[in-house]
């Protein structure tokens, strides 16, 4: 049923992410992506229903490929939302079937429009944008966490790319001083600093 929900994130204590990203990308660290597997980062609800729905709406506004709506979807939620390839083909090819959209064949890709009916079925649609929606659905707190990720990607691809080796090992001793400070934060009892608190 479309109401059924997916949680779309991990296990909260995986292994951490591999520490150079591959090709020159800012790799796990990019906040316009979902962190790689193994960052603990809880993501947004996703209804089984909000991709379909996501694809009438921008196909609505001009033809796009499979690529270039992920790609949208991912910037009108502010990366908080960026549907995989498993998600988004299988509903292109759903709504095909039911004859809502059709696709054209152009340079090796697949352009998808909307059929006549497609359009009307988009016409009425009444509710809020669903990327707007997902991303209503992430916590604050979680959503600011991503951010700062992404953030410490920037920094990161600016080390490889300029640093000195002084300040590389700098850099490498900070973030083994986080990476402790972090474990050391998960490792505290919420109560006992709710206490401390009163005091």
């Amino acid at each position: 049923m479309e109401d059924n929900l997916m949680w779309v994130g991990g296990p909260p204590f995986p292994p951490p992410p591999p520490p150079f990203p591959p090709h020159g990308g800012v790799g796990p660290f990019d906040a316009t992506r979902p962190p790689a597997r193994g960052v603990p980062l809880q993501g947004p609800r996703v209804r089984r229903g909000d991709v379909r729905q996501a694809l009438l709406r921008l196909l609505h506004e001009e033809p796009r490929n499979g690529y270039q709506m992920i790609e949208e979807i991912a910037r009108r939620s502010s990366g908080i939302w960026r549907p995989s390839p498993g998600s988004v083909y299988p509903a292109l090819q759903q709504l095909e079937d039911e004859g809502l959209v059709r696709a054209e064949e152009s340079g090796g890709s697949r352009t998808y429009r909307l059929t006549d009916e497609g359009r009307r079925r988009a016409d009425e649609w009444s509710g809020a944008e669903p990327w707007d929606e997902v991303a209503r659905s992430m916590p604050e707190d979680r959503h600011e966490l991503r951010l700062l990720w992404g953030q410490l990607g920037e920094a990161f691809v600016h080390l490889t790319q300029v640093a000195s080796d002084g300040q590389v090992a700098q850099t490498k001793k900070l973030l083994k001083n986080t990476r402790r400070e972090i474990f050391r934060i998960l490792a505290d009892d919420d109560s006992e600093d709710e206490g401390e608190g009163r005091r």
